[in-house]
């Protein structure tokens, strides 16, 4: 038997879900427009990394190693780490989809944290297929529209440094991070990380603290999580 089809009424709850979820992340396409030509970086140089990289916490990683005079290969490496966790959500959402061809290619574009939330919460195998989709594009769309509007506003501003942009970067890539330390071990392992940048700052050209704390971060990541004793 094939899938129930979604009525008119769960449809239309799935597709606001997916349109609230994607104006609301959107929205910060413009801080990473702004901050990215603050870092250097031109017009279409922005476009592109949003367009192909579409991972903001990537995007913004990568503009704050070049902001602080890193290196390309540091950017890349970094962006590349904070990134693999959608190779995991990729592995559990590939069942679910069931895509080939152009489609999966489609699919991997738009595989990230929303899209997998989105997706897996709903009940409905159908729901979960539409809330993946509908969130993906949605954010997709948004955030690239929003990363134009950001790189004409900052290239409008000028020197980043009048307006205190040039110290952004971290501040945004800091809030975008915040909401996910909900638990105890990710809070723990964002302050070793932290802790680690800092110390190897002095002694390390930029960009490489940063790619040093998100090695460690996948290191702990990977360690078994300790379990309390069974209930009796």
């Amino acid at each position: 038997m094939g899938e129930p089809l979604l009525d008119g009424q769960r449809r239309k709850e799935v597709l606001r879900q997916c349109l609230s979820v994607g104006v609301a992340t959107g929205t910060y396409g413009i801080s990473f427009g702004a901050l990215s030509v603050a870092a250097g970086l031109n017009l279409w140089q922005t476009i592109a990394l949003s367009a192909l990289l579409f991972s903001g916490a990537s995007q913004f990683a990568v503009v704050g190693i070049i902001a602080a005079g890193g290196s390309g290969a540091a950017a890349v490496a970094t962006s590349t780490l904070l990134g693999m966790r959608n190779g995991l959500y990729g592995l559990q959402m590939s069942r679910l989809l069931g895509v080939r061809g152009l489609r999966r290619v489609a699919a991997a574009q738009l595989t990230i944290d929303e899209s997998t939330a989105v997706g897996v919460v709903q009940p409905e195998r159908s729901a979960q297929r539409l809330g993946f989709w509908g969130t993906g594009l949605a954010v997709y769309v948004m955030w690239n529209l929003m990363t134009i509007v950001g790189a004409v506003v900052g290239n409008a501003l000028g020197d980043p440094k009048r307006f205190g942009l040039d110290a952004a970067a971290p501040a945004a890539f800091c809030a975008l991070l915040w909401p996910r330390l909900k638990r105890g071990d990710a809070r723990a392992v964002a302050a070793v990380s932290a802790v680690i940048a800092l110390v190897v700052a002095p002694h390390a050209p930029a960009g490489i603290p940063v790619l040093v704390a998100a090695l460690a971060a996948i290191v702990a990541g990977l360690l078994p999580q300790r379990t309390g004793p069974a209930p009796a």
